[in-house]
């Protein structure tokens, strides 16, 4: 298990995981790691994203906080393309009324393969975590619009907001977790700026020493809607003694098909499209016993490459992952526009949709 200290290896040596930072830079004068970044900023990111006096007020339990949306699953705007029920009655003097519409995918649907999803990832107030958290949000949602036509490649194209909802630190916290949960009032704000743009939100969960499973049950008032998802870190996801930024966490495959079922649980209880439940791996080991993963009805499960490098690297972590992956696992890719142009230079949409088999998700930070 390596540590972020320069000149450490990841856990499975392979250089393409490695963070910025590690091994890299002047001698003797280490450039900050993405995880280091990462953890520094994660309570003090926080505290900006809070911003109204809100600092410290997390998204819990199953009921939505104070003026957030209502814990009941709405139908996202788009064009009216599902499958309709049939007026109650029968024969030709039955009432008539207008078909009740079943809840859609953003822009329309109930199934993701017709969608190439695109996204970027971040936190408000912490740039250094992904360009979602710096600048204008529409803005970023447009530009979001314009790369995702780019991966399209015989699909629709849909943009993905992945927010971080729960922020691995590298201190424990009151409760000894090693994480924070980000504010209900921005993912409303994130949630409604998916909902004007019919996109996609994905809630970001960096474990720390919680458990994914409750932190997931945590964001079940978001969930319930149609549009949002859930990406799990298990890179951030801590065993006893661990801390974030120090080692590389791991999940298992039976962990992570609990996520699933409870995701399908809701997706079946609410009539829900097909709900994405993505988990970002960084190296080999960060998954255990990966043949554990089972596939549940209505979640959509894909496995995103979280390597960082040159092309060549890149592709050689990413045929790492994706050797023997369980049946039913879709893929996805994901891009650094800083650490992945030090001293190379960013994969084209070509390049990535060349991989195989091609991803579903092509991820940005």
């Amino acid at each position: 298990m390596a540590h972020s200290t320069s000149g450490k290896t990841t856990p499975d040596g392979d250089a393409s995981a490695r963070r910025p930072g590690d091994g890299a830079g002047r001698p003797g004068v280490p450039s900050p790691t993405r995880r280091g970044l990462l953890t520094a900023t994660a309570a003090a990111g926080l505290g900006l994203v809070a911003g109204c006096g809100e600092q410290g007020r997390t998204v819990g339990s199953d009921a939505p906080a104070k003026g957030s949306a209502p814990a009941r699953p709405s139908t996202s705007p788009g064009p009216s393309r599902g499958a309709k029920r049939p007026p109650s009655g029968s024969g030709r003097n039955a009432p008539t009324r207008p078909a009740e519409r079943r809840p859609q995918l953003p822009r329309g649907g109930r199934e993701l393969s017709r969608y190439r999803l695109v996204g970027y990832c971040g936190l408000p107030g912490a740039a250094a975590l992904g360009r979602l958290g710096t600048g204008d949000l529409d803005d970023r949602v447009a530009e979001i619009e314009k790369r995702a036509r780019s991966y399209a490649a015989g699909r629709e194209p849909q943009p993905v907001l992945e927010l971080l909802a729960t922020v691995a630190n590298s201190s424990a916290g009151p409760d000894g977790t090693y994480r924070s949960r980000t504010p209900a009032t921005t993912i409303r704000r994130f949630h409604q700026a998916a909902r004007r743009h019919h996109a996609l939100l994905l809630l970001n969960i960096q474990p720390g020493r919680a458990s994914a499973l409750d932190e997931v049950k945590a964001l079940r008032s978001w969930l319930v809607h149609p549009d949002v998802g859930i990406a799990l870190d298990p890179e951030w996801d801590m065993g006893p003694g661990e801390v974030p930024g120090d080692a590389y966490g791991h999940t298992t495959g039976k962990e992570l098909t609990e996520v699933a079922r409870y995701l399908s649980k809701l997706v079946s209880e609410h009539d829900l499209p097909q709900k994405p439940l993505v988990y970002h791996q960084v190296a080999v080991s960060v998954v255990r016993d990966q043949s554990a993963l089972r596939p549940q009805p209505g979640v959509v499960v894909i496995k995103s490459a979280d390597g960082i490098g040159s092309p060549g690297m890149k592709r050689s972590t990413w045929h790492k992952l994706v050797k023997d992956q369980p049946e039913g696992l879709r893929t996805g890719f994901k891009l650094f526009y800083d650490e992945d142009t030090e001293g190379s230079r960013l994969m084209t949409p070509k390049e990535v949709l060349a991989l195989r088999p091609r991803p579903d998700y092509i991820m940005y930070e």
